[in-house]
């Protein structure tokens, strides 16, 4: 069982400001994410705030325009400052806001910070410009990238006193990670192949007829590029039912920010599902009104009651 650490009631001036700055961070810059942890109490949405920007800001080194050897060097100051705040020698008058809230989280939560880390280790990837043969090279850099961000937030999260078989929830946390990350993919295939980057496996590639390059706004000549996209949402399909086995061993409101995240991405995997072409033209995204929607029916636990009922099932069957 994951239990999370009460929060001190009181939160000092310079920290709680240091959490306002997070807060402005993650409402700026993570439409998606924002929707799913405003559903969250005070305490674990400030500390969900500064891993979304500590994070941020170490996906914003290596998106950015900067020479490969800055990049490193820059992700590697990153890390020496993750080692800092996992000593707990950040102070809260320390000049770095992210790093404030982020210690204080830490203090407040069991937040395994080694999954930063690996997300220091995942973006390292991209500065190399690693491409991926088989979707098993490529789960090693979704489980970087996201699955860490899915264990961290379980530190945040914890799960339910008594709650049936917690031991494997990093596991399904994990999970739930590749499928966001997998959704990622497919909604950014045009931009990240004209940014040099390709994540989908060279063999699924291959077997498609798509190794040319995506970065047109229409699919290579005679390739399959629907039976490709068709392809890896069914495998993000399985990633999402095998992660949603989560939501039942997390509190009411834990599961509701969690729940509607990934309803997010899942409807974005419909859209793309229904037109394939479409991501060669744009970024597939959803209306604020239907993120809204998701929000409701994740904190009214329609899809945590649904897959709660879908185990039942298979335990009887």
């Amino acid at each position: 069982m994951i239990r999370t650490v009460d929060s001190p009631t009181h939160v000092s001036a310079p920290v709680l400001a240091a959490y306002s700055y997070c807060e402005t961070v993650t409402g700026q810059q993570a439409r998606n994410f924002a929707y799913g942890i405003r559903l969250l109490p005070a305490p674990k949405r400030r500390a969900m705030s500064a891993l979304y920007a500590f994070s941020r800001r170490v996906d914003d080194i290596g998106d950015g325009a900067l020479a490969d050897d800055v990049k490193v060097a820059r992700l590697e100051g990153t890390r020496a400052l993750l080692a800092r705040i996992q000593e707990g020698a950040v102070a809260e008058d320390d000049t770095d806001p992210v790093a404030v809230a982020l210690a204080h989280a830490a203090q407040a939560f069991p937040i395994p910070l080694g999954g930063l880390d690996e997300l220091i280790d995942g973006v390292l990837m991209d500065v190399r410009g690693e491409t991926y043969e088989t979707w098993d090279d490529l789960k090693v850099y979704c489980r970087c990238v996201a699955g860490a961000i899915g264990r961290l937030s379980l530190g945040v999260f914890g799960t339910e006193p008594g709650a049936r078989g917690a031991e494997r929830a990093p596991e399904y946390a994990d999970t739930l990670g590749l499928a966001l990350q997998l959704t990622n993919i497919l909604r950014d295939i045009r931009e990240d192949a004209g940014n040099g980057r390709t994540y989908l496996p060279q063999d699924d590639l291959a077997k498609f007829g798509c190794s040319a390059g995506l970065d047109g706004p229409i699919p290579p000549e005679g390739s399959d590029f629907a039976g490709l996209v068709h392809f890896e949402v069914r495998r993000a399909r399985a990633l999402f039912a095998e992660g949603y086995r989560l939501l039942p061993m997390l509190d009411r409101r834990s599961g509701a920010c969690v729940a509607a995240m990934a309803g997010i991405y899942r409807r974005l995997l419909d859209r793309i599902e229904r037109e394939p072409d479409a991501v060669l033209r744009g970024r597939v995204s959803l209306p604020g009104h239907e993120k809204a929607y998701v929000a409701v029916r994740g904190l009214s636990g329609i899809d945590t009651r649904r897959h709660t009922s879908r185990q039942a099932v298979r335990r009887r069957a």
